[in-house]
């Protein structure tokens, strides 16, 4: 356990490359090499990561590949439970605002569950969540534009997804390469992963704990 007072993902503010893909969604989903996986500054406190969170981008909008590996139990996911559920947690602000505390209409959360849809709860979800007490809220999306695949592994399961650039309000690479961001692995065997700052912190409402993706081409 650490001496210090303050974690040492709070001293930094975090920028890293998400990098331009010409892959494209399809009936298999997408597999995004190892070139696109995302770090987990979390590291920086010692914690080892469980989850590999890969991440790219294109015109059409993003792209993601999560493998969660380590696993002894099945998943325990439930549509009607979205934010109790095992699963991916993502926040996305395409202006890139670093300096609010409440979140705004650029300001995004999706969820996306490996399984707990359907009459046998084996169906993955993907959802657009709201930000507790957010000034704005994003224009509404059709969810069936939100695309989603998952798989089991014999020691978790590999999900992936497509957010386009429909569902993402403000997204456009060219006059705004950058955009917030934040992800939360959750699972109730093996704890949490997080993009920077962890739930001790209220990164999910507070865009100011976000960290940065550069939209590189």
């Amino acid at each position: 356990m650490s001496d210090t007072l303050l974690a040492p993902t709070m001293l930094f503010r975090f920028s890293a490359p998400c990098h331009y893909t010409d892959a494209a969604w399809s009936a298999g989903g997408v597999k995004l090499p190892p070139a696109y996986r995302l770090p987990c500054f979390a590291e920086l406190e010692g914690k080892t990561p469980f989850a590999d969170v890969r991440l790219g981008w294109n015109e059409q909008g993003l792209l993601l590949t999560v493998i969660v590996a380590g696993k002894q139990q099945a998943p325990w996911c439930r549509d009607s439970k979205i934010e109790d559920s095992d699963g991916v947690q993502l926040w996305i602000d395409t202006r890139n605002t670093q300096n609010i505390h409440r979140a705004g209409r650029f300001c995004h959360r999706f969820a996306l569950l490996p399984v707990g849809a359907g009459r046998r709860l084996d169906e993955p979800v993907a959802a657009l969540l709201a930000i507790n007490r957010a000034k704005e809220s994003p224009r509404e999306i059709e969810l069936r534009d939100l695309k989603i695949l998952s798989e089991r592994t014999s020691d978790g399961y590999l999900l992936s997804a497509c957010l386009p650039a429909s569902a993402l309000t403000g997204f456009s690479p060219v006059d705004q390469p950058a955009i917030g961001f934040s992800y939360l692995v959750a699972d109730r065997e093996l704890g949490t992963q997080t993009f920077s700052v962890g739930p001790e912190l209220p990164f999910a409402e507070d865009p100011s704990l976000w960290g940065t993706l550069e939209l590189a081409k």
